[in-house]
């Protein structure tokens, strides 16, 4: 079944064949779509598009572009818009990319933004590389908020 899940009022997730249907972009009023992916395609529908090209590997590195993805998901809403988060499955890449949307800008902890992605698309399963990755992105977002710059974390 072809479905784009609601994270939040401006942010789903998807499968690839969801994220790149057009009556699914039409139909939630998408603006924005990330495709975590090397390989998928960007839905036919006009919207302005982000790849993150990383393939569902442990070692693959993901982190480095949290910031950057959270940010623009940000932006989107502030402008009204609906963005869609993808990979080819809508478990692993897509997932942990939502995850540290809601960890910098809804300020949940790595459980928390976890949980409320799992309840709004349950195939979720981010890998264990990328799972280290978010881990150290939380260790890092509280070092930001605290004021501290350009603290290196081990992951």
């Amino acid at each position: 079944m072809l479905q784009l899940c609601k994270i939040t009022d401006s942010l789903f997730i998807g499968n690839a064949r969801s994220g790149c249907s057009a009556e699914l972009i039409q139909q939630e009023a998408v603006t924005f779509c990330i495709n975590v992916s090397k390989q998928q395609p960007f839905p036919t529908v006009c919207v302005a598009t982000l790849r993150i090209p990383v393939y569902d590997d442990p070692n693959e590195d993901l982190y480095s572009h949290f910031d950057r993805c959270a940010d623009a998901i940000q932006q989107e809403a502030n402008r009204g818009g609906h963005s869609v988060v993808y990979c080819k499955n809508g478990r692993s890449r897509s997932a942990s990319v939502c995850v540290a949307y809601l960890m910098k800008h809804q300020k949940l902890s790595m459980v928390e933004a976890l949980q409320k992605v799992k309840a709004a698309r349950h195939a979720i399963d981010p890998n264990a590389g990328f799972m280290i990755q978010l881990q150290k992105y939380e260790q890092e977002l509280y070092l930001r908020r605290r004021g501290v710059d350009q603290v290196h974390v081990q992951a």
